[in-house]
């Protein structure tokens, strides 16, 4: 059985760790999160600091999967943490329906009932939201999210960093730079830059400058 280490222990981590006992084959070792001040152990798995990591790497020789819905705290987390990307777990639900020539990094994570259709390529670090649908020729960069139920139509590109929000749909060939937000809800008809946030039908610019994106 494969030991994975769990960091985070919010709701985006629950689901997560559904999705791991789904897949089965795998024992959570232990689910670490800075609002834990101290190491402890319920049922077997080790409860504690992110500041263990190391020690409980070095005795289970588990993989990790970063389970923060917050895409610049992922990439915060991730960035101190210096570890070989080959130590990220990839996690697809296994109801999702994933095209053999599509191509994933490392770290992301696949929830319930997404569709990536043919030649699309994720990055690592990626959330895939339940039933999202990313068709053919997609390439999401690495630390995005597309949230729950949003559509990315044929060839779309996102950029590092960026959220696509639940519900929106983005029309084919479009382009969505780094560090962008999509509002939920909203139909993305021409190319978004970086650093903005755009919100309706058709997505207008609502705010300019980088913020913090789930």
């Amino acid at each position: 059985m494969k030991k994975i280490l769990v960091i985070g222990a919010g709701g985006h981590s629950r689901v997560l760790q559904d999705i791991i006992n789904e897949i089965g084959g795998y024992q959570v070792t232990a689910i670490l999160d800075d609002k834990f001040q101290f190491k402890e152990s319920r049922e077997g798995v080790y409860f504690g600091p992110i500041s263990m990591l190391n020690d409980l790497v070095a005795e289970f020789d588990c993989k990790i999967i970063v389970a923060i819905g917050q895409n610049e705290m992922r990439l915060k987390v991730i960035s101190q943490l210096k570890l070989h990307a080959d130590r990220y777990e990839t996690v697809i639900h296994p109801t999702a329906i994933v095209s053999k020539d599509v191509s994933i990094g490392q770290g992301t994570v696949i929830m319930a009932n997404v569709v990536v259709n043919t030649g699309s390529k994720i990055g690592s670090h990626v959330i895939l939201n339940t039933s999202a649908v990313i068709d053919h020729d997609a390439l999401i960069d690495d630390y995005a999210h597309i949230a729950p139920n949003a559509t990315l139509t044929g060839a779309v590109t996102v950029g590092v960093g960026s959220l696509i929000g639940a519900g929106s749909t983005v029309l084919p060939t479009t382009a969505i730079g780094q560090w962008s937000i999509i509002g939920a809800g909203s139909t993305v008809i021409k190319n978004v830059s970086s650093n903005i946030t755009v919100a309706g039908s058709p997505a207008r610019i609502i705010r300019k400058g980088r913020v913090s994106c789930g």
